[in-house]
């Protein structure tokens, strides 16, 4: 056995009612009361005790009773010295009950008293008591030798498995308690990472949107401060505004499907891209047996499209733009490229976090996927890939 083992106390837990039923509780004081009550009857209704005699075996069991709670509460503060010290007067009230004549009162505070230490001490000192407890009661008993010897090794080895049952039930409420942390903290990361999706759909949805309603408001802006003649740049200017409130109607139906996304429920992936593509003049090729995706990944590959055309429009106005989307047997590719963007970054080009392909990149890996973007050719591509 190791040496901790030896030195150690007993949990914490083990010497405490947490994790005791109510009714046990209840029925081991009710036990305990009846015990002591029947003790006290048969101890000091008999002729034994009469005048000051009677008085000062009252006190004696008034001063056990005390020195029962106080080792009770001595022990669970882990208070070596002074539970040593109450075991002791405990044992000095047996051998004064059994002097006095109350041998029923000794034998049994010696068993109980073995039984305790072995209990609620660290077994350094709980195996002396307990054997002094033991012995005291084998030298006062005059009984049969066997009988003697059998009772004191099953109060020995009664009181181990009481203390056993104690660490078991003192490890298990480690555990629980254990385990309550464990589910509260990963309570707390889904939290966290429901917050951080959350804020991805926020920033996809909002990049896409308003970039794009800032375009044709910025060439409205441009329209009017150059037009000398506001009347006929009049279909010019109502031809913007009816874009921007497109794209806001567009933004506000993108909440939507974002909304729609986090409930579990998501219209066909190829369904919203064609919408997304026919509303940017985009050619959208589709290749390999379509199929339902799950709502992460289709949700990844529409914030994606989306995130790469506002790139686009912001870095590149004026390119052609194709939008392949492809499923394999265990996933399903997306893939934007631009060619030749007529235009140079403007305005634009400053808007936004900056933090639009490290998001996509983000969304990727956390579904188990890649993404990769860069020039290529006459453009710049982004490929994506996720499991589903």
């Amino acid at each position: 056995m190791p040496l901790n083992s030896w030195t150690s106390w007993p949990l914490p837990e083990s010497l405490s009612r947490e994790g005791i039923s109510d009714v046990r509780v209840w029925i081991g004081r009710s036990v305990r009361v009846v015990v002591v009550a029947s003790l006290a009857w048969t101890t000091l209704a008999g002729p034994g005790f009469t005048g000051w005699g009677l008085v000062a075996a009252c006190a004696g069991m008034a001063v056990t009773i005390l020195a029962f709670r106080g080792f009770f509460r001595t022990t669970r503060a882990r208070r070596l010295w002074p539970s040593i010290g109450l075991f002791a007067v405990l044992e000095a009230a047996a051998f004064g009950f059994q002097f006095a004549g109350a041998r029923t009162p000794a034998i049994v505070l010696w068993c109980a008293c073995a039984v305790i230490a072995m209990q609620r001490l660290p077994l350094s000192a709980a195996v002396p008591c307990s054997a002094v407890a033991l012995g005291a009661y084998a030298v006062v008993d005059h009984g049969n030798w066997i009988t003697t010897a059998a009772t004191t090794a099953g109060l020995a080895l009664a009181g181990y498995v009481v203390r056993m049952d104690a660490e078991a039930r003192g490890n298990a409420q480690r555990l629980l308690a254990q385990e309550r942390a464990a589910r509260k903290a990963e309570a707390e990361s889904a939290a966290l990472t429901e917050r951080g999706r959350i804020a991805r759909e926020i920033h996809d949805i909002l990049a896409h949107s308003l970039s794009a309603q800032l375009v044709h408001l910025e060439a409205a802006r441009l329209l009017i401060q150059r037009s000398t003649d506001l009347e006929g740049d009049r279909d010019q200017l109502l031809d913007r505004v009816v874009a921007c409130r497109g794209m806001a109607r567009e933004g506000l139906d993108g909440t939507r499907e974002a909304l729609s996304a986090l409930r579990g429920e998501m219209i066909p992936v190829e369904d919203s891209l064609r919408r997304l593509t026919a509303a940017e003049g985009v050619r959208l090729e589709v290749a390999g047996e379509g199929r339902t995706l799950p709502a992460e990944a289709g949700l990844a590959v529409r914030r994606v499209t989306q995130e790469a055309l506002t790139n686009v429009r912001k870095h590149a106005p004026g390119a052609r733009v194709s939008v392949r989307l492809e499923y394999t047997r265990d996933d399903v590719g997306l893939e934007v490229r631009d060619f030749g963007g007529r235009g140079k970054p403007g305005e634009l080009a400053n808007s936004g976090s900056g933090y639009g392909l490290l998001g996509m990149r983000e969304r990727a890996e956390l579904l188990g996927g890649t993404l990769d973007s860069g020039p290529d050719e006459e453009g710049f591509v982004v490929r994506l890939r996720v499991p589903a």
